[in-house]
């Protein structure tokens, strides 16, 4: 059974970490792009940009994430009617929220970018990257909604298809608009806006050439029965207020981080952009979690759920381990590959421990994360991430008279800490006892 339960973590977490290694670096193009403009302010256009879709995005992450518990669990089960039902409410809802999205987006803008303590120059830089990058809305939500259906299938490969396709997409298309084209920060959203629809209909194809055959359960799903919305939007109600307090630790460490100086923001989206290598790793096995803590509630195999959480940690372990070491040798070439602004470079190494020691701080957590998905614990949550909230806050402001910027980092590993103790807390009701 132990070897089987190996075979079956490999084959779930692999894919999603080769998709995922291709995550981070979108990020790291664009701001490495952004580097290669000339100052530091294009590194900050762009991280205050992005966060502003981190604002909106991070909001419906409910629709991966609430899609993958309840197709995980519909698929232990073998009820296929379910799983159909599941992933058209879920693509129902991201085409309805998109078109919110388009409609918002003036409002939104001007009040976050008032709200931003960033400079001038940042903020026009930064308005024309959203205004461009907006019009991907519709395909973003409806890709977190085939990520989830995918993982929750047991078919992390489909994911990784989709994923690689589209984040190679933006990375070349990045690359070619804004400096082939001389488009600038334009470039690289409107990069990212093709790369997303791209990416959409390598879903549809992969949804047709995988299960076809399940075609046939769509006019019968009860999709639009009232009493078929229930678990979806009860269990997307609780992930959304998660959502939100995400957004608060990691939207409030940028705006906080802007407050420092355009230098100082750069070194910290730098440094969040370089963890990201690490966080995609794990999150592999986090997307295992999902799918077979999912898969054994539904089937109701206790045995299989508690020998599958054991050896999933085992793993999140020996990827901190391995991440934290990449950290420490590669530190200044990873530096010099982000940006060759020497100021920039040399604001950054009193922050390098933060880089070495954060994996193993975060990797119990983002395990948790993954099994508590596919137990669809929805509630506890939501709970752990508001206590992780508080400890994020509290430690920032009574520090930071005293520790400066390096509060901000101190406050995220608090929160870090803090939710890894409720997670771990809450998992004997809400995940172990869930069968």
């Amino acid at each position: 059974m132990r070897k089987s339960l190996n075979r079956q973590i490999l084959n779930l977490a692999i894919p999603s970490m080769l998709a995922g290694i291709t995550i981070p670096l979108v990020g790291m193009a664009d701001t490495a792009i952004a580097g290669r403009l000339g100052s530091a302010t294009a590194i900050g256009g762009i991280a205050i940009g992005s966060t502003l879709f981190d604002l909106l995005y991070w909001n419906f992450g409910f629709l991966r994430i609430g899609t993958a518990g309840i197709t995980a669990q519909a698929f232990g089960r073998k009820d296929d009617r379910d799983m159909v039902k599941t992933g058209l409410q879920g693509l129902l809802v991201a085409l309805a929220f998109s078109l919110v999205l388009i409609l918002i987006q003036w409002p939104f803008a001007n009040l976050v970018l008032w709200l931003s303590p960033s400079s001038v120059e940042v903020e026009v830089l930064a308005r024309q990257y959203f205004f461009i990058r907006i019009w991907a809305a519709p395909a973003v939500l409806s890709l977190f909604v085939f990520r989830g259906w995918f993982i929750g299938m047991q078919n992390t490969v489909a994911s990784m298809i989709m994923d690689i396709v589209i984040n190679l997409s933006n990375i070349g298309l990045s690359i070619f608009l804004a400096f082939g084209r001389g488009m600038g920060i334009k470039g690289i959203a409107l990069g990212t806006v093709m790369a997303q629809y791209i990416g959409l209909v390598c879903g549809v194809v992969l949804l047709f050439a995988y299960y076809r055959k399940m075609s046939r359960f769509v006019a019968g799903s009860g999709v639009f029965k009232k009493e078929g919305w229930s678990r979806f939007f009860t269990l997307s109600g609780n992930l959304f207020v998660r959502s939100v307090c995400m957004l608060l630790v990691y939207t409030g460490f940028t705006f906080l981080a802007a407050k420092y100086g355009d230098v100082l923001l750069a070194v910290a989206t730098i440094m969040m952009k370089l963890l990201l290598l690490f966080a995609y790793f794990v999150d592999g096995f986090a997307y295992a979690g999902e799918a077979l803590v999912g898969k054994f509630i539904g089937a109701n195999d206790k045995e299989s759920l508690m020998r599958s959480i054991k050896l999933l940690f085992i793993w999140s372990a020996g990827v901190g381990v391995a991440s934290t070491l990449f950290y420490i040798v590669g530190d200044q070439w990873l530096l010099r590959l982000m940006t060759s602004a020497p100021d920039v470079i040399q604001a950054a190494r009193p922050f390098l421990p933060w880089l070495y020691s954060m994996p193993l701080l975060s990797c119990l957590s983002f395990m948790w994360d993954g099994i508590f998905i596919g137990a669809t614990a929805g509630r506890a949550m939501r709970d752990a991430m508001i206590f992780s909230v508080i400890a994020f806050y509290l430690s920032y402001f009574i520090l930071e008279k005293h520790l400066g910027i390096q509060a901000l980092w101190i406050g995220y590993a608090a929160h870090l800490v803090a939710r890894s103790l409720a997670q771990t807390f809450m998992a004997r009701k809400h995940v172990f006892q869930a069968i």
